[in-house]
């Protein structure tokens, strides 16, 4: 668990844990809160995604350039195991969120004033 922390990011990844507690921290204190810290840690997570791959993106761009391949041959010089490898990696953030999520939703349904 700990290797998918940190291949996921170690702040981003804290960032979600925090928002993690924070969901267990507003079902004691302001219930209200707890979709809209849920909702956040969704779109965190996704947004760390779009991040990673700008950056890979990037990255594979400067490589491109610097060996004259222009991105048009990108995968000549780069490996398909290490783009996929990074769009996998890329995904931990976003199931982590994801997973936060449903937690939010599930601690809203039991503390959820009944009729």
């Amino acid at each position: 668990m700990f290797k998918f922390f940190m291949q996921g990011g170690a702040g981003y990844m804290t960032i979600l844990t925090i928002l993690l507690v924070a969901i267990f921290f507003a079902a004691w204190k302001a219930p209200r809160w707890i979709k809209e810290i849920g909702t956040f840690a969704l779109v965190f997570g996704f947004l760390t995604y779009l991040i990673g791959m700008y950056q890979m993106f990037q990255a594979f761009q400067q490589v491109a350039s610097d060996l004259g391949g222009g991105v048009s041959g990108l995968f000549d010089l780069i490996s398909p195991n290490v783009f996929f490898g990074g769009m996998r990696i890329g995904l931990i953030p976003v199931f982590y969120g994801i997973i936060i999520y449903l937690i939010s939703l599930i601690v809203r349904i039991v503390k959820k004033p009944r009729l």
